[in-house]
């Protein structure tokens, strides 16, 4: 049942089971700590600077298309 609400729950489940009830609070902890602030988030110049060169891949690919 890979891939269903039911499939998950079993699974989270089971890593409960073998790992303890504070399996996802530890592996959140740790995606947090090493996390740098990078991302979007950090830079908002750089996120707009990207949103502006998708457009213009996405107009270019389009023109390319209809000729």
């Amino acid at each position: 049942m890979s891939g269903t609400k039911v499939g998950g729950l079993k699974a989270a489940a089971t890593n409960k089971k073998l790992y303890g009830e504070d399996f996802y609070h530890r592996l959140g902890a740790a995606g947090g700590a090493v996390s740098k602030g990078g991302g979007f988030a950090a830079d908002h110049d750089f996120a707009v600077a990207m949103a502006l060169k998708s457009v213009e891949m996405r107009r270019e690919k389009k023109a390319k298309q209809s000729e």
